[in-house]
């Protein structure tokens, strides 16, 4: 009896775009092992935009007629119309998004169709997909920075004299202004922006007309192409334009110390809502309770925010692992890359509409955040300093101030507690005005330095960011 052939013996027929070599269909399971249109039909949008350049120019430089050009833009641009309303007939048999558009483009156009391909490769064609992309996804990212800042700097405005101690090592060190804290978050996140900027400049040049490496005879004007896609230009080396994922990379490494910022921002407000610190209240549209305990309010946005960040470090370890190695030029390991790039972006830019969403709900308690200053030693570098002051070099300052703190634990006792005979005896140069040292908007009051936590540099912070801010919504707005 004839055995019945298993599905790793059963070829698979598709409308391949390169079949005109091979004797044998491909087999089903490498069909659908190789097959990509799942992840990069997202793509659609960016192909067919490249597709209408690539056309236009095509036509402009008397390799197609105008007349063809013109079928086949009007038909590429019913073909997106129907993918955005859902009516688009994707099909088992499609290997990818580029072989998808194309193969309905010559149902509708016929075999015209066949010429768009003219002088391209799928090659230049995904990367061209991908810068355009990125492109998207930047300018999205920096405005979901931008609401997270903003909302900080609210926070900021609202609590501009709130004291707080500030902490090293998780530990209380000294007392700083609110503001100022979360002032210090504002600037992290606009390096972030720096660099999505940064490497949008270094992305923003057009790959395509590199065709699958080595460039194409047709006589093209790729800097016609560039300008319709509102590239700087073109990237030089042909090989180089198809080869390299490096602008991907720099984006997931972008994306990976934006997120690493909001987790760490994630981890202070997991902290701080809890019952040991009581410095912040998280809004209940934006916490969980739990299944069993009724007490519960978890401040679970900001968990899973912290958590999604292990996702985009992985992305990025991807795409560097991806690249390792590989020979020039294309090689279909990079067909791989459209999975991490897609997560950094849908990761990070989830992860930062939900912060801002949350910080404006979120109440810090400013009584609290006093209080905890009462009873501990937060105060002690304005000692030092103020013995300083007096003429004490500032090593032997320090170790008078360590021996006043070892006697207040000995005794039970905080630095406000302490009057000028028990100060005394660790130094005669105490006087009365070493009293004011101990009090934490005194302390803040007397830093001087430029981006200190005193009162007026903070005021002066706030006031350049609110600048920054303002400007940039601006520059949105004209975009």
């Amino acid at each position: 009896m004839p055995t019945k052939k298993t599905s790793a013996q059963k070829p698979v027929a598709n409308a391949k775009l390169w079949g005109g070599r091979f004797k044998e269909e491909l087999n089903e399971l490498a069909f659908d092992f190789s097959k990509s249109i799942e992840t990069d039909r997202r793509f659609y949008r960016e192909d067919i935009a490249g597709s209408l350049a690539h056309v236009e120019m095509l036509a402009a430089e008397r390799i197609i007629s105008k007349s063809d050009a013109m079928k086949i833009a009007k038909a590429l641009k019913e073909i997106q119309g129907e993918i955005e309303r859902g009516t688009f007939p994707f099909q088992s048999g499609q290997e990818d998004i580029h072989m998808a558009i194309e193969q309905r483009l010559r149902e509708k156009v016929g075999a015209i169709g066949g010429k768009l391909h003219t002088a391209r490769s799928r090659n230049d064609q995904i990367a061209l997909d991908e810068r355009l992309y990125l492109r998207r996804a930047i300018n999205d990212i920096i405005g979901e920075i931008k609401g997270v800042q903003t909302a900080l700097l609210q926070k900021a405005k609202q609590h501009a004299d709130t004291v707080m101690p500030g902490y090293t090592h998780l530990q209380r060190a000294q007392p700083v202004l609110l503001s100022h804290h979360l002032l210090a978050y504002i600037s992290m996140f606009q390096r972030d922006v720096e660099r999505f900027q940064d490497g949008f400049r270094r992305l923003n040049l057009s790959p395509l007309g590199a065709a699958a490496l080595g460039g194409t005879s047709f006589p093209i004007d790729r800097e016609r192409v560039a300008t319709s896609l509102a590239f700087d230009g073109v990237v030089a080396n042909s090989i180089d334009a198809v080869s390299d994922r490096d602008y991907l990379i720099e984006f997931a490494s972008a994306c990976a110390i934006t997120m690493m910022h909001l987790s760490r921002l994630a981890e202070e407000m997991v902290l701080w809502s809890s019952t040991e610190f009581r410095f912040i209240t998280i809004g209940d549209a934006f916490t969980t309770g739990s299944s069993i305990m009724p007490q519960k309010k978890n401040p679970d946005m900001a968990e899973l925010a912290r958590g999604k960040t292990g996702k985009v470090y992985g992305a990025l370890m991807n795409l560097l692992t991806l690249m390792k190695g590989l020979p020039l030029a294309y090689n279909r390991d990079m067909q791989e890359d459209k999975s991490p790039m897609f997560d950094a972006a849908d990761t990070t830019k989830a992860c930062l509409k939900i912060f801002a969403a949350m910080l404006s709900t979120t109440e810090f308690h400013r009584d609290r955040l006093r209080e905890t200053l009462n009873n501990d030693f937060s105060c002690a570098t304005e000692i030092a300093d103020y013995l300083v002051r007096k003429n004490i070099p500032f090593r032997d300052a320090h170790e008078i101030t360590g021996k006043i703190v070892a006697f207040c634990i000995e005794k039970k006792r905080s630095l406000a507690s302490l009057a000028m005979d028990d100060l005394q005896l660790f130094s005669s140069v105490f006087r009365s005005d070493v009293l004011e040292c101990l009090v934490p908007e005194k302390s803040v009051a007397l830093k001087q330095s430029k981006g200190s936590t005193s009162p007026k540099e903070v005021k002066s912070q706030i006031a350049f960011w609110e600048k920054v801010l303002r400007s940039s919504a601006q520059d949105k707005s004209m975009a």
